[in-house]
């Protein structure tokens, strides 16, 4: 069945190939605006390509590493991640570098933002579906060549072996987790690079651009503003794709290496769980996953072939509910006709309440959790409802108020999406017991390739806007993108919510494989007290506070970068506008490439660091604690990291909406220029870190976290001082 599985993924890649060469047929308008795009590609180019080839180092020493401590099958899948990821990020922002002069030539040429909708939304499906292309057929070819051409899904394989160093582990679930591992990796540096990237040139050319000298956004004057257009593209095109691309491959090894270790505990107690009861359980995420492209497809065609609308967001919403019902309408009859057969008695043992059906309705309950935690954040941060229009209205009392009143909403955002979160949990585990939890994130990730489409066109939009601004197009094109723009910020929330959502269902379910993965199998258990977090132990208790606290630390080093390269900018754009004699007056042309070696020298200088804290944290403390300190960790890093991600994405959110609100004369007797629109200036400038560095980084440290201590956690459960 795999092999026929695996044309799904080679489909979304030719769809994603088809969309590519079809947006590059469009005219890219008038010499300036070549020109401008010219040096936005150039630009976000010279960047990956850095950003990449230190990445390739940190590939292979970890790979070397995870050969040595595991085996050369966990190294070779570690690789194939990584490649998967950084595939689906490059094709995606090269994509996105394309369209933006395209979308920005439509709305020229036709002034008609259905029209425009289409060419910004296929540049975008490029990045989702070669999100869930590469990342789903990564994963099927593990499972092909590892699975079953070495037979470590066969019957005599799915036990606990022990390799040269003395440490166990269930080979598939181990090779699993160094392709997931892999993904991850990838994504930390693409999310983090590219987030310093774009927030220091998004700072710099608003706090002296619009702050200071009371420029347009996106004026060519400004030096900065190639660099914010640039880091629109690595940061927020090939880093969210990378990030949920992890987020993806996260769900669906969670829910395989759960069953595989519980089958395994079980096959210990009186009843043993059958063998093809294990092996259908591992393979069904997989199916689901392909099952919910097919729907996600479905979704996107819908947008590119539907008579032009003029209401962006409707399409938008109706292209991804319609991904989501298809979806959950083809795993119905997946669930009947490739669970049907399973023994009653597995499914007892497994905790499964309602049969066939308990994993499908775990993952119901992940979709409408994914939806209505989305629902949330579009409601916290668009400014067609109320939290954001109240903050645009206190803008009128200065930066401290609207930032002190943009934290507030920020802080109120975290109990409604966490309510939904606990209610997923507690339902899908009702369903089907941990294997639940874990098929809820998958659920809420199943339709990924639609979502990152809706995420990526908003990049591609904001991007038109500024090559419009740059290369003097009527207001009316300006208007167009603008308003793209602004629905682009509440769709891109909405996927922070969903990446959000799935790492806090993925990382209960890695946890509990944690747990499982430090038995021997001499050992009589009962699955649901095993569990049981012993908060007596001091080891645990101390875990869970080290572990609160790291995503503040964490957090704090991302704003920390990003401020620095940020003050760099400010400095450079005011020395240019001093020095260059005409530029304000635009006789004459800025330095775009010193602000673009700003903003590229800061994040790759300080990318790496963040990297090396969610990989080395859980290994430093397991070799010197061991494994009860080590839970704990990931229990305290999985709470806080959570709540802090929630607010940081939707603060930042609202903040930048509230700027929009006022530019676009919503705000009685304020506009553009007034002391109102700077106020919201400072604020949008405040949360540009949160929103688009700190927040999306912080589920990647979670899932990071928890893959590199379930890879290790045979090893330090042997080796550890204390």
């Amino acid at each position: 069945m795999l092999y026929y599985v695996m044309l799904i993924p080679l489909l979304a890649l030719f769809f994603a190939m088809l969309n590519y060469f079809s947006v590059l047929k469009l005219d890219e308008g008038t010499v300036k605006m070549k020109e401008v795009a010219k040096a936005i590609r150039e630009g976000a180019n010279t960047f990956i390509n850095h950003e990449y080839k230190t990445v390739g180092l940190y590939i292979v020493f970890i790979s070397i590493i995870l050969i040595i401590i595991t085996d050369i099958n966990v190294g070779i899948a570690f690789i194939l991640g990584a490649l998967m990821s950084g595939s689906a990020g490059y094709i995606g922002m090269k994509m996105a570098t394309h369209a933006n002069v395209r979308v920005s030539n439509t709305a020229r040429n036709t002034k008609d933002i259905g029209k425009t909708l289409k060419v910004a939304f296929k540049g975008g499906s490029v990045m989702g579906l070669s999100v869930a292309g590469f990342a789903l057929f990564g994963l099927i070819i593990v499972y092909i060549v590892f699975g079953i051409w070495k037979g470590q899904l066969d019957k005599e394989n799915i036990i606990v072996i022990k390799n040269w160093l003395g440490i166990s582990y269930i080979p598939f679930a181990m090779t699993i987790s160094g392709y997931a591992l892999g993904c991850s990796i990838i994504a930390m540096f693409d999310r983090v690079g590219g987030g310093i990237y774009t927030k220091a040139a998004d700072m710099g050319a608003d706090l002296v651009g619009k702050t200071e000298l009371a420029l347009p956004e996106d004026d060519a004057r400004n030096p900065a503003t190639i660099a914010d257009n640039v880091g629109d593209n690595v940061g927020d095109v090939a880093g969210l794709g990378a990030d949920l691309l992890e987020s993806y491959i996260g769900a669906i090894i969670s829910s395989v290496i759960l069953v595989l270790y519980a089958s395994f505990l079980i096959s210990r107690e009186t009843m043993e769980v059958s063998y093809i009861t294990t092996f259908k359980l591992s393979i069904y995420p997989v199916l689901f996953a392909s099952l919910g492209l097919i729907g996600a497809m479905i979704g996107i065609l819908y947008v590119i072939i539907k008579k032009s609308s003029n209401n962006p967001h409707k399409e938008l919403n109706i292209s991804l509910f319609s991904s989501a019902t298809i979806t959950i309408i083809l795993t119905f009859f997946l669930s009947i006709y490739y669970l049907g057969d399973l023994p009653k008695n597995d499914l007892n043992l497994m905790n499964f309440r309602y049969g066939i059906y308990s994993p499908w309705l775990s993952a119901i309950v992940g979709i409408f959790s994914g939806i209505i935690i989305g629902i949330l954040a579009e409601y916290y941060t668009s400014d067609k409802f109320t939290p954001t229009k109240e903050l645009a209205n206190f803008a009128k009392g200065g930066p401290a108020i609207v930032i002190s009143k943009g934290m507030a909403l920020g802080m109120k955002s975290v109990l409604y999406p966490v309510f939904m979160l606990m209610f997923g949990i507690l339902l899908s585990n009702y369903f089907a017991g941990l294997y639940g939890v874990a098929m809820a994130a998958m659920g809420m990730l199943s339709f990924v390739a639609a979502t990152v489409s809706v995420d990526s066109y908003g990049p591609i939009a904001d991007n038109a806007g500024g090559i419009s601004e740059m290369s003097n197009l009527e207001e009316e094109v300006r208007k167009i993108t603008d308003s793209l723009d602004s629905v682009g910020n509440t769709t891109a929330a909405i996927g922070k919510g969903f990446a959000i959502g799935s790492a806090a269902f993925a990382a209960l379910s890695l946890f509990a494989s944690y747990v499982y993965s430090q038995i021997n199998p001499s050992m009589k258990l009962d699955l649901n007290s095993f569990l049981n977090i012993n908060l007596i132990n001091p080891r645990t208790i101390a875990g869970a506070l080290f572990g609160a606290a790291l995503p503040y630390f964490f957090s704090a080093y991302l704003i920390d970068a990003v401020v620095n390269a940020a003050e760099k900018m400010v400095q450079e754009v005011r020395r240019q506008f001093k020095e260059i004699p005409g530029l304000m007056e635009g006789t004459a042309k800025p330095d775009y490439n010193r602000c673009i070696k700003i903003s590229s020298d800061g994040a790759l200088k300080e990318m790496k660091t963040p990297a090396l804290i969610a990989v080395l944290t859980p290994l430093i403390s397991g070799f010197i604690f061991g494994t009860d300190f080590v839970g704990g960790l990931l229990a305290g890093t999985t709470f806080s990291g959570v709540m802090l991600a929630i607010y940081t994405a939707n603060s930042g959110g609202a903040w930048d909406n509230a700027k929009k609100y006022i530019e676009n004369g919503n705000l009685e007797g304020e506009g553009k220029g007034t002391d109102a629109h700077k106020a919201s200036v400072v604020g949008d400038t405040v949360g540009d870190p949160l929103k688009d560095t700190v927040g999306p980084s912080l589920d990647i440290l979670i899932k990071i976290m928890a893959v590199t201590s379930l890879i290790t956690v045979s090893v330090f459960k042997i080796y550890h001082i204390f």
